[in-house]
């Protein structure tokens, strides 16, 4: 196909589009598989649904589609801002993990652009927050509200990028924790919350100056 620089093997596009299956849920992972996971279920079940789930048709729908007219953003990870190496959390704690993430690419991110949960540990029911699209080479946070799980130990879980379309891009970004009875972490977190609140609140002038609990 004109603009397409894939290689993917005839015999096993053969072999898939001989699969002969009505299953679609079977059909949507053979496809996304074969695409390198680059499309979420929702983006496989389109392009299958518009082919009348042909595998191979929905594999060159896909590529006449996406190749020509979307470059694909560039994401490039920086740092983690929260939860970096060593640091530890208690069980069944709320936190905030922040990344710093860049467009590290040459054009502004599209709008309507996420950075969606993808696997291993979820820490919590948010699995999506919105982005605002970056410009080329500019640099942001991304946090997401999570909360530890109830037994002590390693978890891990990863994150992309992800367009409205549901193409992901960029570099993987982990969440990799560290649960312990006694952690710091979540401590740390609700303290700068409280200074962060007391800090905005109107200073009380009374018989011990500025000092709102008194001196000894």
């Amino acid at each position: 196909m004109e603009g397409m620089d894939v290689d993917l093997d005839p015999e096993l596009m053969q072999k898939f589009s001989c699969l002969g299956t009505t299953d679609k849920d079977v059909l949507i992972s053979e496809f996304q598989r074969l695409l390198g996971f680059q499309l979420n279920p929702a983006g496989c079940a389109f392009f299958l649904d518009m082919t009348n789930w042909n595998l191979q048709a929905a594999i060159g729908a896909y590529y006449d589609f996406e190749s020509p007219n979307i470059s694909v953003p560039s994401m490039s990870f920086v740092e983690d801002v929260t939860i970096g190496e060593g640091e530890s959390i208690p069980p069944d704690t709320q936190f905030v993990k922040t990344w710093r993430i860049q467009n590290s690419g040459a054009e502004v991110w599209p709008p309507g652009v996420c950075l969606k949960y993808v696997g291993g540990d979820q820490f919590g029911h948010v699995n999506m927050v919105m982005v605002r699209s970056l410009e080329p080479q500019e640099i942001a946070d991304v946090s997401v509200q999570m909360c530890s799980p109830s037994r002590a130990g390693m978890y891990q879980g990863q994150w992309r990028m992800c367009t409205a379309t549901g193409l992901y891009y960029g570099d993987v970004i982990w969440v990799i924790l560290s649960v312990e009875v006694g952690g710091l972490l979540g401590v740390t977190q609700q303290l700068s919350s409280f200074e962060t609140e007391f800090n905005t609140q109107p200073h009380r002038k009374g018989l011990h100056g500025p000092y709102p609990f008194g001196q000894s």
